[in-house]
């Protein structure tokens, strides 16, 4: 009896932590039903389609290929082009707004009159919706005739260049940068602002340049704010489509088309379904190796900084 007594108490505090924990997460189960919802079978059913050949301009065309299409997908020239083009534009976009947004944070880091007021102006064109942005950085940078780009040039001798036609993955680069220069920016502050002053003024006692602060004592502080700013970055500029599509349309040629805008040709150009789902499950499948491999090292540097 006294076993079964004490099976009992055991028993009941598990049953009462197993409903306390469904508690606390019945709450989440909407949302977790939604996101399953929105995201995993549309994923599933891509998974689906990447295995059919079928185009829709040919009604009845629909039949079970296996994995043929991923094979013409690694097959396709201009798909490896397109990821080329792809990577070029991310990375690019990425270090660039990553190293102007430094700069700025470490201006905005110290007081000023209209600090706040350029903190504003800063932060603007990021709240710019991409097609807005590209539109505006097209006609009214970039345009050959009455372009600012052209007639701040004019006296250089580049007053006549049509920069879209003429270098379109760098004008492409250019209005991502100018858009996601901003959130870079906001990461890095937070970082500078979380940073203890009394670091600073013990590297300045012990005879630190303003350089030498900066490299041995600030930048290692800010490491996880810029793994971070380059993760997020990255994940939201590898799917640009506004700006392909609004500023070059993937030209000239296929010379700035990257894998969204590929993808979308292939699918409500081309109307081949079944090769447009293969490249999609690719080019998710890269993107979450690639973010988890990030991941990874960010945790992995919160963890030293745990452990110091």
């Amino acid at each position: 009896m006294a076993v079964i007594t004490a099976a009992r108490h055991v028993s009941r505090p598990k049953k009462v932590a197993r409903r306390e924990a469904w508690s606390r997460r019945a709450p989440l189960m909407p949302a977790l039903v939604f996101a399953i919802v929105v995201t995993q079978l549309p994923f599933v059913m891509t998974l689906w389609y990447s295995l059919q050949s079928w185009n829709l301009v040919r009604p009845g065309s629909e039949h079970f290929v296996g994995f043929a299409n991923y094979v013409d997908v690694f097959a396709d020239s201009t798909f490896r082009s397109a990821a080329w083009h792809t990577i070029l534009i991310t990375g690019s976009c990425v270090v660039i707004a990553m190293l102007l947004g430094i700069g700025l944070a470490l201006l905005l880091d110290r007081r000023f009159l209209g600090r706040s007021v350029v903190r504003t102006l800063l932060i603007t064109p990021f709240l710019v919706m991409p097609v807005a942005g590209a539109l505006l950085w097209k006609t009214t940078m970039f345009d050959p005739l009455f372009g600012i780009i052209n007639f701040v040039l004019g006296p250089f001798g580049a007053g006549e260049t049509d920069w879209v036609s003429s270098y379109p993955i760098a004008s492409v680069v250019t209005a991502l940068v100018w858009q996601w220069t901003p959130f870079m920016m906001l990461l890095v502050l937070a970082g500078l602002q979380s940073q203890g002053k009394d670091v600073l003024e013990a590297a300045q006692v012990d005879g630190a340049s303003a350089w030498g602060t900066f490299v041995w004592v600030t930048l290692p502080h800010l490491r996880r704010y810029i793994e971070l700013g380059v993760l997020l970055g990255a994940i939201y500029v590898v799917n640009t489509f506004d700006h392909i599509y609004m500023m070059t349309q993937g030209g000239p040629g296929t010379a700035s088309t990257n894998l969204p805008f590929y993808i979308y040709q292939r699918a409500f150009l081309g109307f081949d379904v079944g090769q447009a789902a293969a490249m999609g499950v690719v080019v998710v499948v890269g993107t979450i190796i690639i973010a988890t491999l990030a991941l990874r090292t960010i945790f992995k540097s919160f963890d030293v900084r745990e452990a110091r």
